[in-house]
């Protein structure tokens, strides 16, 4: 008992002096040197215009009419959550469907049918292949070039542009690989978007 008396002040004040340290000073000093060196990506690199916030960089947003650039296919729900209103709030995740399963199978046949019917001067073109497929996230804001140029015609009728300049906007929007040796150059869907709607330049 008397043993026990001894310790425990002892472990309250580690518990504390810990607390302090890892708690306080190491997350003060960390997100202090995030918001000196990068801003921009500490605060959730939000793409922001005139004041308005569009959304996040690094998260993609669902596009479907024929005007916008298509992303991946995302995993969108609106049935599990809604807010204070009762309105139902759409959520997103990351997929579990396996490649080999015919669920799987029947989405990807359906995004190539969909993908066909909105871009019938791409004809027999292969369409790229993340395009009909959907990331680990479920979330991916980007695509390939290829998947990019592929819906450039579709993209330049709706909006009545030349498809050279729907080009050169996809060429605003991509970036290259990774102190250009790793990783492979992607398309920012959401950039593309905003420049078409004029919102970006």
């Amino acid at each position: 008992m008397k043993i026990l008396k001894n310790v425990l002040p002892e472990a309250a004040t580690i518990f504390l002096i810990f607390t302090v340290l890892c708690g306080v000073v190491y997350t003060g000093i960390v997100t202090g040197i995030a918001q000196l060196i990068f801003p921009e990506k500490a605060n959730g690199s939000i793409i922001e215009a005139d004041g308005k916030k569009y959304g996040c960089e690094l998260l993609g947003q669902q596009y479907t009419d024929e005007a916008h650039m298509w992303g991946r296919i995302m995993n969108v729900d609106v049935s599990t959550y809604k807010d204070d209103s009762g309105k139902m709030l759409m959520y997103a995740a990351p997929s579990n469907l396996s490649p080999a399963g015919k669920e799987y199978e029947a989405l990807v046949a359906e995004r190539v049918e969909m993908l066909r019917a909105a871009n019938p001067d791409m004809e027999e073109t292969a369409i790229p292949v993340d395009l009909v497929t959907c990331s680990g996230s479920g979330l991916d804001p980007h695509i390939s070039p290829a998947a990019a140029q592929y819906q450039a015609a579709r993209i330049a009728a709706a909006n009545d542009m030349g498809e050279d300049e729907v080009r050169e906007i996809i060429e605003k929007c991509t970036d290259g690989r990774f102190l250009g040796l790793f990783g492979e150059e992607t398309v920012n869907v959401l950039e593309v978007n905003l420049m078409l709607d004029g919102i970006l330049k």
